[in-house]
């Protein structure tokens, strides 16, 4: 088969319900702080809360890439697991800001009450399903675009994820402007930041079903044919095959995929301390906040502008994404990297001297500049140096080298909070740009050729 061009609105259509998910996922990364510290998490246990959805995409998405890989159905290869993931998204977005308002017993295990508990479990399940329903995107461009497109096809994905990303993130204090409560009783998750939930729930569905509806998915004749995989193994071929384990997919995996992995590493580890501190450092250094009383219209108030600027950020990005194509021409792929990591690194560390709340568009809007770089040359680097037989295995399987440094920074971010920052939340920030310093050190390891 010619590895022919698509049109920009198959492009687009391929994407399309990434923008839906984005929404759902910029809901989850902009409240989930605000929602535990509301229902009574203590800021030194609060990134444990965010354990959770970096492991459940850790677990979700090689598995959704290793039984995708193998699914042929009248409805598609990828985009049974689109549908699955994104109704059971709906769902727990429904329940999720509600974890206050249910009637629970008073007692507490393991230092959490009953509400707190339902909240995790919530977050559990809707990480779990906004995994299940993203990674098919990822893998559909993998599948049906060619080395020549793929750079175009990330870009718009790119760019609705961002779009997807304002819009998740300005619910709460739109909701707040037209006159819904934002602030609510002790334990008790405002209703902006339900409503948020609610109407992001909607356009998930509705993004999905538009992707679900318009795009065809690749036969395996075609598949094969497109892929150039062959019927019959070739003598000492080192082409991984499907039957192959996790970990001989991992010894045969290009020296990109580990290069990539280590920059992302450090990338995605400042960025989880990004969500998890914002609220806190926001609403002590401009709002005033005590630090103690979560119900605190101080803290609500911080939530929402918390929305604002990672509103900020999304739109950074954008911009700072439309540059990059001209920064790569003069420096290189690897300056490119290594230059939006540095300039995300000052904004993170700029955050610990601002007292006001409109100069933190500077800062957000410079974090943009390094979230751009994340999301557009990691997937193009990797996917043109794996095969096609394996293609939503390996992705999968990358997907960890997000997961896993999420994880380990969730796990000491107490332990940073109390020994390093002296319990000041804003100093997480200020963590968070040394990581990215080391990020962009890392990028010169990277190897794009095999």
């Amino acid at each position: 088969m010619q590895k022919r061009n698509l049109s920009f609105t198959q492009l687009f259509n391929l994407s399309f319900g990434f923008f839906g998910v984005q929404i759902a996922y910029a809901l989850q990364s902009a409240n989930i702080s605000r929602i535990f510290a509301t229902l009574g998490a203590d800021p030194h246990t609060l990134s444990f809360f965010w354990i959770l959805p970096p492991l459940m995409g850790m677990i979700v998405q090689p598995l959704v890439g290793k039984y995708s890989d193998k699914t042929w159905t009248r409805m598609g290869r990828r985009k049974p697991y689109l549908l699955v993931g994104a109704l059971i998204a709906v769902a727990v977005m429904l329940l999720l800001p509600n974890a206050g308002d249910f009637t629970f017993a008073q007692s507490a295990f393991l230092g959490l009450n009953a509400a707190m508990w339902f909240g995790l479990f919530s977050l559990m399940f809707l990480d779990t399903s906004i995994n299940i329903a993203m990674q098919p995107f990822k893998m559909m461009v993998g599948d049906m675009v060619n080395e020549e497109q793929k750079g175009t096809a990330y870009a718009i994905q790119s760019a609705l994820c961002n779009a997807g990303s304002v819009v998740g993130y300005l619910f709460p204090i739109f909701f707040t402007w037209i006159g819904i409560a934002n602030t609510a009783p002790e334990g008790v998750i405002p209703d902006s930041v339900k409503w948020s939930f609610y109407a992001g729930a909607a356009i998930l569905i509705l993004c999905s079903l538009y992707t679900f509806a318009t795009v065809k998915e690749l036969n395996p004749e075609e598949y094969a044919e497109f892929h150039g995989i062959s019927k019959e193994p070739k003598a000492n071929s080192q082409e991984p095959t499907a039957e192959k384990g996790f970990i001989a997919l991992l010894r045969e995996a290009p020296s990109a995929f580990w290069t990539v992995g280590l920059v992302q590493f450090f990338c995605w580890a400042a960025f989880m301390y990004m969500w998890t501190y914002s609220n806190g450092a926001i609403a002590i250094n401009c709002f005033g906040w005590d630090g103690v009383n979560a119900s605190d219209a101080a803290f609500q108030n911080a939530g929402g502008w918390v929305g604002v600027v990672f509103c900020v950020q999304a739109v950074g990005s954008l911009l700072w994404a439309a540059f990059l194509p001209k920064l790569e021409h003069w420096t290189g792929n690897k300056g490119a990297y290594a230059i939006s990591l540095l300039v995300g690194a000052l904004g993170f560390i700029s955050i610990w001297f601002v007292t006001n709340q409109y100069v933190l568009f500077i800062s957000y809007a410079l974090i943009g500049a390094a979230w751009a770089a994340m999301l557009a040359l990691p997937f193009t680097i990797v996917t043109n140096a794996i095969k096609g037989g394996n293609m939503g295995y390996y992705l999968g399987l990358f997907n960890c080298t997000i997961c896993i440094p999420q994880i380990v920074a969730a796990l000491c971010g107490g332990l940073l909070l109390k020994y390093i920052c002296a319990h000041v939340q804003a100093g997480m920030l200020v963590v968070a740009g040394v990581l990215l310093i080391l990020g962009a050190a890392s990028v010169f390891a990277i190897k794009e050729k095999e």
